[in-house]
């Protein structure tokens, strides 16, 4: 057997990266992609590599030289790169390609060791590795029968993406035969590419031999195999998270801050939002006007109050909408004056928005982090702040402070000449939750001095919106915070959701009572599980720690790299005690399943 690999394209997508050297040249985390693939090829029963070069191909001959790894190498030139598809390419090596089984590789692709072994050791001798169709993918898809035939070749132009369910998409790594290439691929090869010529792709003739026999090329899907094609400079970041070193990869994933669709079939249980809110027809609605609200602009800020004020019903002088709460803890915590007394461990955009040296830090002595309104008053009382942040629940610990107590809170800031802001992003997540928030221009006018966050995303499922809102009858502060914001602050789809919200919050009250109960199955599944000490949640997620022998960092590491699940590590947010701990949201009940029994397979390997 041999490998065919194609390395002749510019990459003009790569930019710099491709501005002296061909795709296959760029390193992913330190090691060029060809290095990385002849090192694959090298532990084949692989007699030799037919490279096809061309942009900057005496470049990457002279780097390669004749043998690499212990396998020799034939170099085939395509002297019209620029002007020709990889059709022509393939049809400038059809006679290396004729003289034996071969791997067909396109050069731009980074992939785990295994998945040439998939190709090699399955019996069939015609096969096109596929991936199911998501999102990110691009490119040429197919369809397959349920024998694994591929009966239909799609090219882009034929796209339909109310087809995506029927589609998997060639990883552009095939197996031929010897007697396939020369009896039926290359005969076509030539036929094609006489009648219309080099400027294609060679899935074009693929795609004709299927038309005439379905029988002829079968797909063979990968499953848990990590693999990715690297066009331009998104693609070349993906990879090298996908394919960090273990120091690295978490790093690397942490710091994207979500994003993580493009990432194949992974779960992230990092971020925090309603997991049922998304099944209401409010999306249906959303999408239905995509077309419209993409082309539109949104309203300035006086209509975007006016929405906010219908929907969370607080009086518009007393309401600010932003592009997601992170715009408004910003904005909030540059123009507080003094000193801010938090809680830790905590959610970090706060403190991160302040001089070190103007935060007063109150640490929960109890060993599951819990604290009360009275803790925080005698803390408080013995240390002033002249600003008091409580986010309730709390995160991580998920600890919860009643509505009783904490108007009692206000009222003793209030006594103490300090502003009270409460984020309460994930109160609809405490049982109770309808008599639980604090948006209710009654109180806010009885406490003049608290200021409610809250994150629509978290609550409501809808991160990619970016919509938060910031409350207070401290108008004046209310009108400056509005002053500092953009007058387009908000997109077309977070307004239209304000616009049609109030249709769907029966809904909404739906998906918060499916998650109280998810909540709590999920909650008894955790504690089954013998390395984990579970501290009780009143918000999305779980604040775990992780008994010895087990350890908090190699247990995400497992978890990203075995399962293909992200999982917070905290154990180095400040205010913990040095032991190891970590986040664990709660997800739909089919990923929780999919969580736990990855759990059960590390508790009792």
């Amino acid at each position: 057997m041999q490998a065919i690999i194609l390395a002749a394209g510019m990459g003009r997508r790569l930019g710099e990266y491709t501005q002296h050297n061909t795709k296959c040249m760029v390193p992913v985390n330190g090691t060029k992609l060809i290095n990385r693939m002849f090192r694959q090829l090298a532990e084949l029963p692989i007699r030799r590599v037919v490279m096809v070069v061309g942009y900057e191909g005496e470049r990457l001959m002279e780097y390669l030289g004749t043998e690499r790894c212990g396998l020799p190498i034939k170099y085939v030139n395509n002297p019209i790169y620029d002007r020709t598809n990889n059709i022509y390419s393939l049809a400038l090596a059809k006679q290396e390609l004729m003289e034996d089984d071969t791997l067909l590789i396109e050069s731009d692709l980074i992939f785990d060791d295994g998945v040439l072994n998939l190709l090699i050791d399955n019996p069939y001798p015609n096969l096109a590795l596929v991936a199911k169709y998501e999102s990110w993918m691009d490119g040429t898809m197919v369809r397959i029968d349920g024998d694994n035939n591929i009966v239909n070749f799609v090219p882009k132009a034929a796209f339909d993406y109310h087809e995506t369910d029927s589609y998997y998409k060639t990883i552009n790594l095939y197996k031929f035969s010897r007697e396939f290439t020369q009896t039926k691929y290359v005969p076509f090869l030539e036929a094609y590419t006489k009648a219309v010529g080099n400027n294609e792709y060679y899935e074009n003739v693929l795609r004709i031999i299927t038309f005439l026999n379905s029988h002829d090329l079968k797909a063979l899907p990968v499953t848990t195999e990590k693999w990715y094609e690297i066009d331009d400079k998104q693609d070349l970041d993906i990879a090298e998270a996908l394919f960090a070193d273990e120091k690295d990869v978490l790093r690397k994933y942490y710091g994207r801050f979500g994003g993580f669709w493009r990432f194949p079939k992974m779960l992230d249980y990092c971020y925090l939002v309603n997991p049922f809110f998304a099944e209401s027809r409010l999306i249906d609605e959303l999408e239905a006007y995509f077309r419209t609200l993409i082309s539109e602009y949104p309203s300035g800020m006086k209509v975007n109050t006016l929405l906010a004020s219908k929907c969370w019903g607080v009086k518009e002088e007393y309401i600010i909408p932003g592009n997601g709460a992170a715009e408004l803890i910003k904005v909030l915590m540059e123009q507080l004056p003094g000193t801010l007394g938090i809680t830790r461990p905590t959610f970090e955009e706060y403190p991160n928005r302040r001089d070190k040296n103007s935060l007063v830090t109150f640490i929960p002595q109890h060993p599951d982090y819990r604290y009360t309104a009275q803790d925080l008053m005698d803390f408080f009382g013995q240390h002033h702040a002249d600003n008091l942040l409580l986010i309730n629940p709390d995160n991580p610990s998920g600890n919860f402070i009643p509505k009783a107590d904490v108007l009692r809170l206000a009222e003793w800031c209030q006594q103490q000449g300090s502003r009270l802001i409460v984020d309460e992003s994930f109160v609809d997540f405490s049982v109770g939750y309808e008599q639980n928030s604090l948006l209710h221009n009654d109180l806010l006018e009885a406490h003049p001095q608290m200021m409610v966050m809250k994150s629509i995303s978290k609550s409501y499922g809808v991160p990619g919106i970016r919509l938060g809102i910031l409350c207070s009858a401290d108008t004046a502060m209310i009108a400056r915070l509005k002053k500092v914001v953009s007058i387009w602050n908000i997109n077309s789809f977070a307004e239209y959701f304000m616009q049609i919200f109030t249709k769907y919050e029966k809904d909404y009250q739906r998906a918060c009572e499916r998650f109280i109960a998810e909540r709590e199955d999920f909650e008894r599944q955790l504690r089954q599980i013998s390395f984990l000490r579970v501290m009780p949640s009143q918000a999305n997620y779980f604040l775990c720690e992780i008994l010895p022998p087990k350890n908090a960092n190699q247990l995400v590491l497992t978890m990203l790299k075995k399962y293909n699940i992200l999982v917070r590590d905290c154990s180095d947010k400040q205010g913990f005690d040095g032991r190891q701990y970590m986040r664990i949201a709660v997800r739909s009940h089919e990923d929780n399943a999919r969580f736990i029994q990855a759990f059960k397979e590390l508790d009792n390997p």
